[in-house]
């Protein structure tokens, strides 16, 4: 993929399981987490952005693409993704990083931020709110419309036996479904895509993301101001989560800023990749 790129792929073990990862550069620590149904790729036009002037770490998250992939349900929550990106930090042989997460990196970064400030210099998140603003979401009828798939995502099997069914098309057909800019995905991103989601194991691993979510302390936690420094970017189209889901964010984080970008949907760094890397720029400039 991209060839032209000197980005390297390896390896390294985190919380006793295998991840794979994509890294380019030298320098300070920029880790960056994908969401759903994504891998590493979904960084690719920021990885060679950054490398400039950081060691960038693209993860795959467990059960994603060459990642291990825990065969139990009870593998996928919050306590374990938090362990794996210690792990990572550390095992790298850093004390700090830049955290960015997107979706469903976006809320492993959250949780991480709070469970380990010391560890995060600065906090970027892309499409996905605080955890209390998403939890205050789920009351609304709007956004449990916009969140019904994770109801289906409970159900055994069945939502597997569906994305397989038709040829992993489902898997594309989110990304360009949901995308205002059609043309940001090309055949050769929806295949690399439908490729990783295809890996032996993937699929569950992925939909089990979702299946613990009151082990995920999503509907019921207790959440705190935080004090580490943070960026939020929001494509404000996303057919997943609302725009109010971000207002009021400021109460939660104490030195918080965000840039919306209009026009472009929840794929927000793929779709405006020129405008997320200005922003993210600026902000580690400030």
């Amino acid at each position: 993929m991209q060839s032209l790129e000197t980005w390297q792929h390896d390896y390294i073990i985190s919380n006793g399981i295998r991840l794979h990862y994509v890294t380019q550069g030298e320098g300070p620590l920029m880790l960056m987490l994908h969401g759903f149904p994504e891998f590493w790729y979904s960084w690719r036009k920021q990885i060679p952005e950054f490398a400039q002037d950081y060691k960038v770490v693209a993860l795959d998250l467990r059960g994603y693409n060459d990642s291990e992939k825990p065969t139990d349900q009870s593998a996928y929550v919050m306590s374990e993704f938090i362990k794996d990106i210690e792990g990572v930090i550390r095992g790298l042989g850093y004390d700090r990083c830049v955290l960015v997460g997107h979706d469903w990196g976006g809320a492993i970064a959250w949780n991480f931020a709070y469970a380990h400030p010391e560890l995060v210099e600065k906090l970027i998140i892309l499409n996905l709110p605080h955890p209390a603003k998403f939890a205050e979401g789920l009351r609304t009828p709007q956004q449990l419309l916009r969140s019904s798939y994770i109801f289906f995502f409970q159900i055994p099997w069945l939502p597997e036996l569906l994305v397989q069914a038709s040829g992993y098309q489902i898997v594309t057909a989110a990304l360009t479904g949901m995308a205002v800019n059609k043309s940001a995905f090309s055949d050769a991103d929806l295949a690399a895509y439908k490729e990783a989601a295809a890996k032996p194991g993937a699929l569950t691993a992925m939909i089990n993301y979702y299946r613990n979510p009151f082990q995920q302390g999503i509907v019921n936690q207790e959440w705190g101001v935080l004090d580490v420094p943070t960026l939020m970017i929001w494509g404000e189209n996303d057919t997943a989560l609302g725009k109010e889901l971000t207002y009021g964010t400021e109460a939660y984080v104490r030195d918080f800023q965000i840039r919306y970008i209009p026009d472009c949907s929840h794929w927000v760094q793929q779709e405006r990749p020129d405008l997320v890397n200005q922003y993210i720029r600026e902000y580690l400039a400030s």
